[in-house]
């Protein structure tokens, strides 16, 4: 009996993107690879290079903005997708696009978020103290939120429409995490799936430190406030 085949035509792959032009179009096109090229695809970008120019050659809805955080180009990315699968990536390159189709299959089975770790794979591609502070990260967030995780920055999700836009998101620099344990306190059905996670293309544009330190107010916050 042939398995019908996955139809991609209510999906968005969205990504917040600043200079890399390096990057950009390698990704666009392994999405559309992984999505048969039905697959919504938006960019906001705040970029002084040619990845805007690149991305909307490739058919990519671009919306331009001046650079203000990972955060902020993310949500309007987030709020800018018009289909009822919303899944994020990065631009550089480091997360696996062929395993959309997985991610929208278990959105399909009736989960609301599906989020990618990389540390359950125990990458390679990831320096020492960025995993050790991931580790640290979802430890807390499991133990605070109620859920099991082994990675809340992981920039690979997969959230039903419903969920973006039920929540009024506040974060920046932490907004990968806020977007993990604020649907678990709503309690949204969220599962966790191991991914591929490849050397980036291009230099990073964060702060470990600093970064760090933003994603750590932003997990104790939410609990002491609560969700409102």
């Amino acid at each position: 009996m042939q398995r019908k085949q996955m139809d991609f035509s209510d999906v968005s792959v969205v990504m917040g993107s600043r200079n890399e032009e390096g990057a950009i179009s390698k990704v666009i096109k392994g999405i559309q690879m992984a999505t048969k090229g039905q697959a919504e695809i938006v960019v906001v970008d705040g970029s002084s290079d040619r990845t805007p120019d690149i991305a909307e050659a490739l058919g990519a809805v671009v919306i331009r903005q001046k650079p203000q955080g990972y955060g902020v180009a993310v949500k309007a990315a987030l709020m800018s997708a018009s289909r009822d699968i919303i899944i994020t990536v990065d631009c550089d390159d480091t997360y696996p696009a062929e395993q959309i189709p997985e991610f929208v299959r278990l959105i399909h089975e009736g989960y609301d978020v599906v989020s990618g770790s990389r540390i359950a794979k125990d990458t390679k591609n990831m320096r020492f103290l960025n995993k050790l502070g991931n580790r640290l990260f979802a430890d807390i967030t499991s133990f605070l939120y109620g859920i099991s995780v082994t990675d809340v920055t992981t920039g690979m999700r997969a959230y039903r429409r419903e969920v973006i836009h039920t929540i009024n998101w506040t974060e920046n620099v932490g907004l990968s995490a806020e977007l993990l344990f604020r649907p678990a306190l709503r309690g949204f059905k969220i599962i966790e799936i191991p991914i591929d996670y490849r050397p980036r293309i291009g230099e990073t544009k964060l702060n470990p430190l600093t970064g760090g330190l933003g994603i750590f107010k932003s997990i104790i916050k939410y609990r002491i406030i609560g969700d409102n």
